[in-house]
């Protein structure tokens, strides 16, 4: 487990800053739209219980092209050009038409942190009345608010909320030994998981190995530690999540909704850190042009919905494939996967998928250079 940084007992004084936005949550989303605001005049102070980068929330793989379009390319700790799908009846090795990336977790966000000008306090935000955000550090307001806290949408209005295992979550487990490998791979199997799937994301110096279940009332524990150990890995260092796969409104009562806290994780693949970028820099420009007096608050809230919205089709259609293909025969399942492994098919599939949020939009929507090295030069 994740050893706590976070300053505790007397240290824990009350916070007493000034915002003029306040985004709850320092993981991919609340970085992103944090880092979309350097250079604007706004007071800006992110919030999480957790100090930046302290808690690995994913398996942290993500299209190369993204993490460079980020300036996070430092983090990167092996990449892949291929991937291989092993089902009980084949295996199949498809060449990607873009790379993916594994990352290390605490750089990339401190790469993030590092290109913002906020200003940044640990605290547990436990929910809101109007604009007053609460924290077991005390009462906080601003006029703009984000909730980038992930899944339990904690800043949402009341019965906006729900709890597994009766909602629209997958589960999620991973397994971290050291040790290394030269493909990224995932199985579709239904000895480890009924809907689901499992993979193995290597990282230079580890492996990390898991399972995720599409149905939130299956564990994923027991098979996890045996995919390990089917790989002749040790099932050490442990870390999970709650993975939600329906789209969800991304403002509601004043508040902008970011990542998992808006349902911005792609069904069917469980990808949910592009799309955090993406909707992440889609809300920090809503929110720059609120503060550089371009328009209100509700205007942007009502276009960043509407921007979140316009993505819902390609949501809705990758969960219906979710659906799918757990009652699709294992057999027949083999069949179709070799027929898709064609550079052709997986070029033209893998095309359409990456277009769902491509790295273009943060090249096209990058904020002026004005982080913390700004801030430095100006002290």
């Amino acid at each position: 487990m994740p050893r706590r940084r976070t300053t505790r007992g007397a240290a824990r004084t009350p916070l007493a800053q000034e915002s003029d936005v306040l985004i709850c949550g320092a993981s991919f989303a609340g970085l992103a739209v944090a880092r979309q605001l350097a250079g604007s005049g706004a007071r800006v102070l992110i919030l999480d219980r957790y100090e930046i980068g302290e808690r690995q929330t994913s398996a942290c793989a993500a299209p190369t092209e993204w993490l460079d379009a980020m300036g996070v390319g430092a983090s990167i700790r092996q990449t892949f050009g291929e991937l291989v799908v092993h089902t009980p009846h084949m295996t199949t090795r498809m060449r990607l038409p873009f790379t993916f990336s594994t990352f290390d977790y605490g750089e990339l966000c401190a790469g993030l942190f590092e290109q913002t000008d906020a200003e940044f306090a640990t605290a547990k935000v436990d929910g809101r009345d109007g604009r007053v955000v609460h924290t077991d550090r005390g009462d906080l307001s601003a006029e703009l608010v984000v909730d980038a806290m992930g899944w339990k949408r904690v800043l949402a209005p009341a019965g906006d909320g729900y709890q597994p295992p009766d909602a629209p979550l997958s589960r999620g487990l991973e397994v971290h030994p050291g040790g290394g490998s030269g493909d990224l791979e995932i199985w579709i199997d239904r000895s480890y998981v009924p809907a689901g799937y499992g993979w193995s994301f290597p990282a230079r110096d580890e492996v990390r190995v898991g399972v995720g279940s599409f149905d939130p009332r299956f564990h994923v524990k027991e098979p996890t530690v045996r995919l390990a150990e089917d790989l002749e890995r040790d099932p050490v260092r442990y870390q999970g999540n709650w993975i939600p796969h329906k789209l969800r409104p991304a403002a509601a009562d004043s508040v902008f909704f970011a990542g998992d806290s808006a349902g911005h994780c792609l069904p069917l693949t469980a990808e949910g850190i592009r799309t955090a970028f993406y909707f992440g820099i889609a809300c920090g420009a809503e929110i720059r042009r609120v503060v550089e007096g371009e328009t209100t608050r509700d205007e942007a809230l009502r276009r960043y919905a509407a921007f979140s919205a316009g993505h819902r089709w390609k949501f809705e259609a990758m969960l219906r494939t979710q659906r799918l293909v757990p009652r699709v025969p294992p057999r027949l399942l083999a069949l179709a996967l070799r027929g898709m492994s064609t550079d052709a098919f997986v070029s033209w599939s893998f095309g359409h998928y990456f277009e769902i949020a491509p790295p273009s939009y943060a090249r096209e929507h990058a904020p002026p250079p004005a982080g913390r090295e700004a801030l430095r030069a100006a002290a």
